[in-house]
């Protein structure tokens, strides 16, 4: 597998998509119908995401396999430290060095959903720095190394300016690059690379996008994981959030705007959360001129 800073040596500008571990065999042959027709659109590099707590590791694990086995294209598997002892991480990175997996985000994760109030103990690691450390410890060499960032500042950072040292030493630990949580508004997305290259991040920062295929479920994510939805948002999608079809048009046509402006401005790349589909993702793609 190649490593997606090779990739970055070789590109200026990337495509990506990012897919979560299907639970059913029917979702399991969507994803692998979904990545065929993405992976068409000359995707430089997908991502599969962990269960919260590391509840999906194995399942994680199988679908970056399966991508590799069906695709020339650089898989990137995400792991927590959360939950994790060091020695339960250091057996995953082993294990995923050899069958070949060379791409990793490393995450702090959440706690499960009926463990709310889990206090890592002292052989497990706190924060996401923690787990990037690990890695490259073990093999600094083998493994490319992406981490998150969050353009609004993350929600336990207290300010943006501590949010933008946090990002500073995942860097300093060995992080390769970064990838955005979702936003909308393209003047943040800019604030932030600004705000952080004053922090000393020099690293490509990759946009994270989420097109809006169902308002409702999008404002309760939002909600969950603190980033802001605009004025401009709700009131395009507030209105017609019965209305799938149109949803969808309208969702489109946002997405499109967001990401053609986004390259317009230098933005290295987008990272669409295409949620297992194909569609709209490859609509976007297609209307968008790179």
């Amino acid at each position: 597998m190649k490593k997606i800073t090779d990739i970055f040596d070789e590109k200026p500008w990337t495509l990506s998509f990012e897919f979560f571990p299907p639970k059913t065999d029917k979702g399991r042959q969507r994803l692998w119908e979904s990545a065929e027709a993405l992976a068409g659109l000359g995707a430089d590099f997908f991502s599969v995401t962990y269960g919260a707590g590391g509840s999906e590791s194995h399942a994680t694990l199988d679908v970056v396999l399966g991508l590799l086995y069906r695709h020339d294209v650089a898989v990137m598997h995400h792991l927590t430290c959360i939950k994790h002892t060091y020695r339960e991480i250091r057996e995953q990175l082993a294990a995923m060095s050899r069958v070949g997996v060379r791409n990793i985000m490393a995450l702090r994760g959440d706690p499960r959903k009926d463990e709310p109030d889990f206090v890592p103990g002292p052989d497990q690691p706190k924060y996401a720095y923690q787990l990037v450390e690990i890695i490259h410890e073990l093999r600094g060499d083998w493994f490319c190394t992406g981490v998150a960032a969050f353009p609004e500042g993350h929600p336990m950072a207290g300010t943006v300016q501590l949010d933008s040292q946090y990002l500073r030493i995942k860097q300093d630990r060995g992080a390769d690059f970064a990838v955005t949580q979702l936003f909308f508004n393209n003047d943040v997305y800019l604030r932030f690379v600004d705000r952080v290259r004053d922090a000393g991040v020099s690293m490509r920062l990759i946009p994270g996008l989420l097109p809006v295929v169902n308002y409702e479920k999008l404002v309760q994510f939002c909600n969950t994981c603190g980033a802001t939805i605009p004025k401009e948002v709700h009131e395009i999608f507030e209105p017609i959030k019965n209305d799938p079809e149109e949803t969808r048009k309208r969702g489109i046509d946002f997405a499109v705007r967001q990401c053609q402006d986004l390259i317009n401005r230098g933005a290295p790349g987008l990272h669409l959360y295409c949620l297992n589909r194909a569609e709209p993702a490859r609509t976007i793609v297609d209307a968008v001129d790179f």
